[in-house]
């Protein structure tokens, strides 16, 4: 009987992981899995060696973790080479704790295989000398990942993005309305300031004051703030309160609706991030910012690899949405930028079609099922013999 063993460090890796297994339990039944995650990949029926809950640390919480992370791959590591003995490890994301242990694991004789890359194209280009000494096989969910892999002699293929198959696409945009409460007669502008309290703080004030420009010159549009699930009513209504104490601006609150809201809007402004490239699936007009503390800023212009901060830019590898980082993240700029995408009819349609061809570009390729046929086809080829 084969053995998976899984790693993962938080919520996404847990849910991407899940549907591996799914695909996996499919195809080969008898395969027992094991696993640091969470609550997806027990609902799949895999025995949790640890839960990765407290492995999503930031700031000072993240120092004192330190320590705990250090105790946790040690435990790992002595377990699945004393008694679990897996057939093949599965490292998913979170590059900082997987790529630490990867070497003890591949030097233990285990077979290293690493789903979703931390994003060497962006900073830190230096671990692909770890991923190309300890990963056995690194399976790409981004089309221009593989070059870069390749290049640097990795054993690399792109297996697709998750969110081609995992992204619901079912949305219809008057029943979001209609239980929203929602004016079908004016455009829906979404906003997504991000998922971190820092993002929030940098942000979402100069979200909310390009809306009010925005608001000014086209009197037909409301806006809908899409919160993320892990943020505080709190932080939202702290800024809205001081920034919209008129109350002449026409916006609501959106919880746990991201994606109908992301489907169902006219224009979106984002925070970078992931969001950005669902937008494109989605075809929405988009305008995406970044904004934080100058000197973060100023050591990821010191690292950055390439030019550009949003998944649909990237993988295009030009400008197909307009970005305001930093001292250009500015209301007036957000604002000229999306009454342009509202009233110009042509350069709407060319994003549109810009983004239905970044679609192309990551092809139809269900990443969960090409994993799974990988690891299916590498624990087959293993002897039969059972683990000594």
């Amino acid at each position: 009987m084969k053995k998976l063993f899984i790693i993962t460090g938080e919520h996404s890796g847990d849910l991407h992981a899940s549907f591996i297994v799914k695909e996996l339990k499919s195809i080969m039944p008898d395969l027992t899995i094991e696993a640091v995650g969470g609550k997806h990949l027990e609902t799949e029926g895999v025995k949790l060696f640890s839960d990765h809950s407290k492995m999503a640390v930031v700031g000072l919480d993240a120092i004192k973790s330190i320590f705990s992370h250090i105790k946790l791959g040690k435990s790992i590591y002595n377990y699945l080479k004393d008694e679990y003995k897996p057939d093949l490890v599965l490292l998913i994301d979170y590059g900082g704790f997987n790529l630490r242990l990867a070497p003890e694991l591949k030097k233990a004789g285990m077979n290293v295989y690493y789903y979703i890359s931390p994003q060497v194209w962006a900073t830190r280009k230096n671990r692909l000398k770890t991923i190309k000494k300890y990963i056995d096989k690194m399976m790409l969910i981004l089309p221009f990942e593989e070059k870069i892999h390749k290049k640097a002699g990795v054993n690399a293929e792109y297996v697709g993005h998750p969110l081609i198959s995992q992204l619901d696409r079912s949305f219809d945009k008057e029943e979001f309305i209609k239980v929203n409460e929602l004016d079908p007669y004016k455009k829906i502008i979404g906003i997504f300031p991000g998922s971190r309290k820092m993002e929030i703080n940098y942000l979402l004030p100069v979200f909310l004051n390009a809306a009010r420009i925005i608001q000014q010159h086209a009197m037909k549009t409301q806006f809908c703030i899409g919160q993320a699930s892990n943020i505080d009513d709190k932080l939202i209504t702290k800024y809205l309160d001081e920034l919209n104490k008129d109350r002449l601006l026409d916006i609501k609150i959106i919880k746990n609706q991201n994606h109908a809201l992301l489907s169902s809007a006219d224009a979106a402004i984002l925070a970078s991030g992931t969001i950005t490239l669902e937008a494109a699936i989605y075809k929405t007009p988009m305008v995406v910012s970044y904004k934080g503390p100058h000197i973060a800023y100023w050591i990821y212009l010191m690292l950055r690899y390439i030019k550009h901060i949003s998944l649909p830019n990237i993988i295009a590898e030009r400008e197909i949405v307009k970005e305001f980082v930093q001292d250009n993240a500015k209301p007036e700029l957000i604002a000229n930028e999306v009454l342009s995408l509202l009233h110009n009819k042509q350069k709407n349609d060319e994003m549109t079609e810009n983004l239905s061809a970044i679609q192309e570009l990551l092809g139809d390729k269900i990443a969960s099922k090409e994993a799974a046929k990988i690891i299916f086809n590498t624990l087959n080829s293993i002897s039969s013999e059972p683990n000594t």
